[in-house]
């Protein structure tokens, strides 16, 4: 018996997906466009597949209407998503991926008003992006109910971006950043702001603004109007951002953009095993009010692609349980400020 769809199951997050759900007893109908690859897949998992491709509107409803729940794991989403999105409100199946992207957010927000309508819950973001951020926006939101400021920001230690993260970053190149504003989203240049932040009591680290997927989720979990979002880089590569606001239109070039692409195809796919045990990941939070009387606290969990795949099938598991409700929602304002609680390892500290 099938418990639910992994659309794009051979992505770097996917397999680590489908490989958890082996240990965790969970059956996933196995599937993305490519065949080969899934047979592989089923050969090395024993899990059923079905290869659709997401252009292929009757198939593809002909596939969800046997499922609950997608989890969708094809990226970049900004190409991908919309497909899907149609396709689970035309069959009434429950939406979740695992997309970072905020014009992808925007496109679950602006079908919920149909979600609601068919009974579809729609909720991107469910792994790393933005499952600990936003999470902590929550929990901060709840320690400073009258917070008109919300900044979030991560660090990683060790560990490495994977093909489609990779890829995803490479559409947004020579893009700019974006910031949350008097509640609108307002375009910024890219390293737009940079603050230092104390990510452990060890050492603080320098971070930039980037256009972090909670710049869209966190309005709609805590209703704080102004937010920034950071990732700390180190100053070499807040260099080359800077730049690229000069740089912008060559960077958008389609052959520049296909010779970074080769190059990402070139290197690992992502993180090994052992590269990801070895790696953890850092989440800093702060809220203010209009006084400046300012709250603030910080996680510690595991690396990003293992977190993505413990979270998504967290979530899933809820879905299929009954835990859902129709219309747009995101992983904290729906399941709470301690979903990410439930991690093995992950420790949440007040400053």
């Amino acid at each position: 018996m099938v418990d639910f769809l992994l659309y794009g199951a051979y992505g770097y997050t996917g397999r680590l997906i489908t490989r958890l759900c082996a240990e965790r007893g969970l059956t996933p109908l196995l599937s993305g466009r490519n065949a080969e690859k899934l047979e592989a897949m089923h050969r090395e998992f024993g899990f059923p597949y079905r290869a659709v491709d997401l252009s292929d509107a009757p198939a593809l409803h002909d596939m969800l209407r046997e499922q609950k729940v997608v989890l969708h794991a094809a990226g970049p989403f900004i190409e991908t998503a919309e497909a899907m999105l149609e396709a689970c409100l035309a069959t009434g199946t429950h939406y979740l991926d695992i997309t970072g992207e905020i014009p992808v957010f925007a496109m679950g927000a602006k079908r919920s008003e149909a979600a609601v309508k068919t009974g579809v819950m729609l909720m991107s973001g469910v792994g790393f992006d933005v499952v600990p951020t936003d999470c902590m926006a929550a929990y901060l939101k709840e320690k400073m109910p009258e917070a008109t400021e919300l900044v979030l920001a991560f660090a990683w230690k060790g560990g490495m971006l994977s093909h489609g993260t990779a890829k995803t970053m490479l559409g947004g190149l020579g893009t700019g950043g974006a910031i949350r504003e008097h509640g609108k989203i307002k375009p910024v240049k890219a390293a737009y702001d940079t603050r230092t932040f104390p990510f452990t009591a060890e050492v603080p680290l320098r971070a930039v603004t980037i256009p972090w997927g909670d710049v869209f989720t966190a309005y709609f979990t805590t209703g704080i109007p102004n937010i920034k979002t950071y990732f700390a880089v180190p100053p070499a590569q807040i260099k080359q951002m800077e730049r690229s606001n000069w740089l912008g239109p060559l960077l958008r070039l389609g052959p520049v953009k296909n010779y970074l692409r080769r190059k990402i195809e070139a290197r690992p796919a992502g993180p090994d095993d052992a590269q990801r045990e070895k790696a953890e990941t850092y989440i800093y939070g702060e809220v203010k009010d209009v006084s400046g009387r300012t709250v603030a606290a910080r996680l510690r969990t595991p690396e990003g692609y293992t977190l993505t795949a413990i979270t998504a099938l967290m979530i899933v598991q809820r879905v299929l349980a009954g835990e859902v409700e129709a219309g747009y929602r995101t992983p904290a304002g729906l399941y709470g400020a301690d979903l990410i609680m439930e991690v093995e390892g992950v420790t949440r500290e007040d400053l």
